[in-house]
């Protein structure tokens, strides 16, 4: 989909800042980070969100999550911890309609609980 903005950079039709690449997946840096490391694990394929998956996708999804944990080993966030989450439609906060998975660290994130209050991430 050439409109989608995750589809051009996935395939380097736009430009970021690509971390790693492989033939299935581009994990580059967000654009609007919420933590010192704020990566996103995007598939090449036009996912537009996990609810538009397939059995055909699960595969991919799976290499989606070890990717996610071989690029937070060689950040180094696995020494103190880090965060995988799939934001699934717009009242989740998703913007973009590609898939994608972020990797957030680099300090500490708090609870799911002090996040909706607003006092941490």
């Amino acid at each position: 989909m050439d409109e989608c903005i995750f589809c051009r950079i996935s395939v380097g039709k736009s430009p970021a800042n690509i971390e790693y690449s492989d033939n299935d997946v581009a994990v580059f840096w967000d654009i609007n980070p919420r933590a010192p490391v704020h990566l996103l694990v995007v598939p090449k394929k036009h996912i537009p969100s996990v609810d538009d998956m397939s059995e055909v996708d699960e595969k991919l999804f799976g290499h989606m999550i070890g990717v996610a944990r071989k690029v937070a080993k060689d950040k180094e966030l696995n020494k103190d911890g880090y965060r995988l989450v799939f934001n699934v439609g717009k009242n989740s906060g998703q913007i973009v309609d590609h898939v994608h998975l972020h990797i957030l660290g680099g300090q500490p994130l708090g609870t799911m609980n002090e996040q909706m209050n607003g006092s941490q991430l």
